[in-house]
C-alpha cells in the first residue's frame, strides 16, 4: 500500500489509500526515485533546453534566464 492523493474543489489535498477515489485516479504522495548516479540528467537538461521545455512558472524570472543566457 501506497499513499496517495486527490484535489478537492479548493486545491486541498485529500489522502487515501485506494488508487481511485471517487472515479478519479488518484496520484502518489511520495517524490521520485533520485540518484546521484544518475547517467542521462545532463541530456535530458540539454533536450529541456533545446525544446524550450525547461520554463519556469514565473514569467518575470523567466525573462531573467532568458537574458541571462545570451
Amino acid at each position: 500500500m501506497h499513499l496517495m492523493y486527490n484535489l478537492d474543489s479548493s486545491g486541498k489535498r485529500l489522502y487515501t489509500l485506494k488508487k481511485v477515489l471517487d472515479g478519479q485516479v488518484t496520484k502518489s504522495a511520495h517524490p521520485a526515485r533520485f540518484s546521484p548516479d544518475d547517467k542521462w540528467s545532463r541530456h535530458r537538461i540539454t533536450l529541456r533546453k533545446r525544446f524550450n521545455l525547461l520554463m519556469p512558472r514565473d514569467s518575470e524570472f523567466a525573462a531573467i534566464i532568458i537574458f541571462s543566457e545570451r
